[in-house]
C-alpha cells in the first residue's frame, strides 16, 4: 500500500541567483520554514502518543492529585499544634470587688499552653499510610496515562486506515474517468456504443460518490484525532507499529510490572495493610499535657499548674477493635481483588493475542492469494474488452471485486491495529513510569 505524503512546496532559484547574497538567504529560509511547517501535520504515533500525553488534562489532573498527596505525606508525621489557652478565673460579680480581676484573691488571670502527644510508632505509621496512598495516585495516573496512549493511539490508527481507504477509492475513481474518456472517444469513432459511455458515466458517479465518504471518513477521523492530540492535523505518517505483542510472553506474577492496572490493585493491598498498621497503633489513645500560669493581683502570689488529660478506653471491644477489623476486612478485600484483576487481565491479554494473530494471519492469506487474483480478473477482462469477446460491465465488476478485496484487507489491518493499541498501548514507558515516581 503506497503511502500518501503530504505535498511539499517547490520553488525555482533562478530570480533568486540575481538577488543580493542576503535576500537570497532570507528565501532560503523562508522555504526551509514552509517544508518544517508541513512536515509537522505529518504526525508519527510516537509524536501522538507524546502530544496527547503532554496535551491531557486528565493526566494533568491526575499529576496534581499525585502533587497533593505527596503534600499530605510530608506532614503526616508532625505533631499537632500546641493550644494556646486564656482564661480568667473566678471572676467576682458581685461585692467591693464585682468585675475586678486584681481586688479578690481568688481571682486570676490564666495563661496556657496544651500540646497532645502522638507516639513515634503512631506518627511512623501514619506517614507509611500517607506514602501508600501517595503510591496509589501514582498508580491511578499511571492508568490514566496508559488509557490516554490507548485512545490517541487508536484515533491515529483509525485515522491512518482511513487515508489507506481513501487513496483506494481515489485509485479506482481515477481509473473510472480514465474508462469514461476512452469510452467517450471510441462512441465517437463508433467503436463503442451510447450504453457503454452511460454505463461508464454511472461507475464514475458511483466512484465519486465513494470518494467523497471516504473523505468524510478521513475529516471525522482528524477531528478524533486532534482531540487526543490538541492540535490539527492534516495526514498521518503511513508508518504502521510493528504490532508485536509483548504481554503474552509476561507471567502472570510479574504482570503488575508492566500493566499499571495490575499495579493499581497491587498497591491498593499496600495501602489497606498501611491501614490496618494505623489502627492497630490508635488503639493506644493520645496523652495531652498541659501548663498553665495563674497570674492574681499584685498583692497575692502567682500560681502555676499543669496536668495531664488521657482518653479513657472505655469500650474498646465496640470502637478501636471494630475499626481495626473494619480496615482488615479491606485489606481482604484488596487482596482478593488483585488475584481477580491477574486472573482477569491474563485473559484479556490471552484473548486479545489470539485476536491479534489471527487478524493478521488472515490479513496476510488474503494479501498473498485473494489479491492477486483480483486483480489478475481485472487484467483478463480489460484483454477480453479489448479484444471485443469481453463487455465493459465485465470490467466495471472486475475492478469493484479488486476495490473490495482491498478494503476487507485494510479492514482487518484496521483491526488488528486498534486490537494490538487496546493489548500493548497501556504498557506504560519505564522513562514515564520513573519520572512519576521522581516527581514527589
Amino acid at each position: 500500500m503506497s503511502s500518501l505524503s503530504p505535498s511539499r512546496p517547490g520553488a525555482t532559484l533562478h530570480r533568486e541567483r540575481a538577488l543580493p547574497l542576503r535576500l537570497a538567504l532570507a528565501a532560503a529560509l523562508s522555504l526551509c520554514a514552509t517544508l518544517a511547517g508541513a512536515q509537522t501535520t505529518t504526525l508519527t504515533l510516537e509524536q501522538a502518543l507524546r502530544l496527547a500525553t503532554q496535551a491531557s488534562s486528565s493526566n494533568k489532573a491526575a499529576q496534581a492529585a499525585v502533587e497533593a498527596s505527596g503534600m499530605a505525606a510530608a506532614r503526616a508525621d508532625q505533631l499537632p499544634d500546641p493550644m494556646l489557652k486564656l482564661g480568667v478565673d473566678n471572676l467576682p460579680l458581685s461585692g467591693a470587688d464585682k468585675y475586678s480581676t486584681t481586688g479578690d484573691s481568688m481571682t486570676m488571670r490564666r495563661y496556657g499552653f496544651e500540646q497532645q502527644w502522638v507516639s513515634a510508632d503512631k506518627r511512623q505509621a501514619r506517614q507509611e499510610r500517607a506514602k501508600r496512598a501517595v503510591a496509589m495516585e501514582e498508580g491511578a495516573y499511571l492508568e490514566n496515562l496508559g488509557k490516554v496512549r490507548e485512545e490517541a493511539g487508536k484515533a491515529w490508527l483509525t485515522l491512518l486506515y482511513a487515508q489507506r481507504a481513501r487513496q483506494l477509492y481515489g485509485q479506482l475513481e481515477k481509473a473510472m474517468a480514465d474508462d469514461l474518456g476512452a469510452a467517450q472517444a471510441a462512441h465517437r469513432g463508433a467503436k463503442a456504443t451510447a450504453a457503454d459511455v452511460l454505463q461508464s458515466q454511472m461507475e464514475l458517479a458511483l466512484g465519486q460518490d465513494d470518494s467523497r465518504r471516504a473523505a468524510q471518513e478521513v475529516a471525522s477521523a482528524r477531528i478524533v484525532l486532534a482531540r487526543w492530540v490538541q492540535t490539527p492535523v492534516d495526514t498521518v505518517a503511513d508508518t504502521p507499529p510493528p504490532m508485536r505483542a509483548h504481554l503474552s510472553t509476561v507471567p502472570t506474577a510479574d504482570l503488575e510490572q508492566y500493566h499499571a492496572g495490575v499495579l493499581n490493585a497491587r498497591r491498593a493491598i499496600d495501602l489497606a495493610d498501611a491501614e490496618t498498621t494505623v489502627a492497630l497503633r490508635e488503639r493506644r489513645p493520645d496523652w495531652s499535657f498541659e501548663a498553665v500560669f495563674s497570674q492574681r493581683g499584685s498583692q497575692y502570689g502567682n500560681m502555676l499548674s499543669f496536668g495531664v488529660s488521657i482518653p479513657l478506653t472505655v469500650n474498646r471491644g465496640q470502637r478501636q477493635d471494630r475499626d481495626v477489623a473494619e480496615k482488615s476486612a479491606l485489606g481482604t478485600k484488596a487482596r482478593l481483588q488483585y488475584e481477580d484483576a491477574l486472573l482477569e487481565m491474563r485473559a484479556q491479554i490471552e484473548q486479545m493475542s489470539l485476536e491479534l494473530g489471527s487478524l493478521r494471519e488472515r490479513a496476510a492469506q488474503l494479501g498473498a492469494t485473494l489479491l492477486p487474483a483480483a486483480q489478475q480478473q481485472v487484467e483478463l477482462a480489460m484483454a477480453a474488452y479489448r479484444s471485443g469477446a469481453g463487455t465493459l460491465p465485465a470490467v466495471f465488476k472486475a475492478r469493484r471485486t479488486l476495490l473490495e478485496k482491498q478494503l476487507q484487507i485494510n479492514e482487518l489491518d484496521k483491526q488488528a491495529a486498534l486490537t494490538w493499541a487496546r493489548l500493548e498501548l497501556h504498557v506504560i514507558p519505564h522513562d514515564m513510569t520513573n519520572q512519576a515516581r521522581t516527581a514527589q
